[in-house]
């Protein structure tokens, strides 16, 4: 008798806890692979991003937010979108590898400031952008989130593109970025973010380029002792999901998703100006040492050897844009 009541006992909480967590589990996951850390905008915005999801699908919808490369690299990360195996990322110029035209996110010294990149992402061409990376990569755009402009970090100064020949500096694996790197004498180097700390530790490389925030919440600042104020980058990224999973949604969820990402985009807006303000300061604290630059004479060093690397098609949008700011 006790043994059947201890049987009916046992299979009373395990019939309960199956189904708490059926009623637990959203009936759409999304899943977010970044490459960025615990510190960094991106990662905090897309929290917020899942609190508001969660709360106002009233659990029908839930984020993961996976940061520091935790599922894969960014490349990968594209990949297993499109393979619809994850859901979410953040992504910009490495989708050149896909589409020429995405290279415009982040070509060297195309900007000279924040104005020109309002422009270009609010124009005709930021809409050219965002439709073929729908169009041809399967990935929708869903908001935008600020970079800031790229620095390059070093352990020695660099101010003129005559101090750069041989110094081994990683890029992220974008043609133009390869490009730019070669033509002003400097030896450019495809690498994954996550491996960029070690790699300046052991010497593997010399040098990287990334804004601010980056150089700080990864702590370059172990590693890097200049930050040489190239500003050759005015860049922004996207956040993505994919289109075939975005397709997949009922229609109250993807517009309560649109929605959640613009508010998501206002609030990484509002910690990214914030932060802007802070981190050069902090890096000086850290013993970073900043170093003016002769802008003028890297831009014109690279800009016919990243103009010859587009081809046709692309040196005609290159030219319009030029011409209309």
């Amino acid at each position: 008798m006790k043994k059947s009541i201890l049987y009916i006992s046992v299979l009373l909480l395990v019939t309960l806890l199956t189904q708490c967590v059926n009623a637990s589990k959203p009936e759409h996951l999304l899943r977010v692979s970044l490459w960025a850390n615990e510190e960094h905008t991106w990662y905090k915005a897309f929290l917020h991003f899942g609190e508001i999801i969660e709360e106002r699908s009233k659990g029908r919808m839930k984020v993961e937010v996976y940061p520091s490369e935790q599922l894969a690299k960014e490349m990968e990360s594209i990949r297993l979108i499109q393979a619809e195996v994850i859901e979410m990322t953040v992504t910009a110029s490495l989708l050149s590898n896909w589409i020429e035209i995405a290279a415009f996110c982040e070509m060297p010294f195309l900007l000279r400031d924040s104005a020109d990149k309002d422009a270009l992402i609010n124009g005709p061409l930021g809409e050219r952008i965002q439709k073929e990376i729908l169009e041809r990569t399967g990935l929708r755009p869903v908001a935008l989130f600020e970079r800031g402009p790229r620095q390059l970090t070093s352990n020695r100064p660099i101010r003129h593109p005559d101090d750069l020949k041989g110094l081994i500096i990683r890029v992220p694996s974008v043609p133009s970025f390869v490009t730019a790197w070669s033509a002003m004498g400097a030896k450019p180097t495809p690498m994954a973010f996550s491996e960029v700390f070690t790699s300046l530790q052991q010497g593997t490389i010399e040098a990287q380029e990334n804004p601010f925030e980056l150089i700080l919440s990864v702590g370059f600042s172990e590693v890097q002792k200049y930050v040489n104020i190239t500003e050759h980058v005015m860049s922004w990224s996207y956040p993505v999901i994919g289109e075939k999973q975005y397709q997949k949604l009922p229609d109250d969820l993807k517009e309560l998703l649109l929605v959640a990402a613009k508010e998501m985009q206002a609030y990484e807006r509002r910690l990214f100006l914030s932060n802007e303000h802070k981190v050069k300061e902090q890096l000086k604290q850290k013993g970073m040492q900043f170093i003016e630059v002769d802008k003028d004479a890297f831009s014109k060093q690279c800009e016919n050897a990243i103009f010859e690397s587009l081809s046709p098609e692309m040196q005609i949008v290159y030219q319009e844009f030029m011409d209309s700011r």
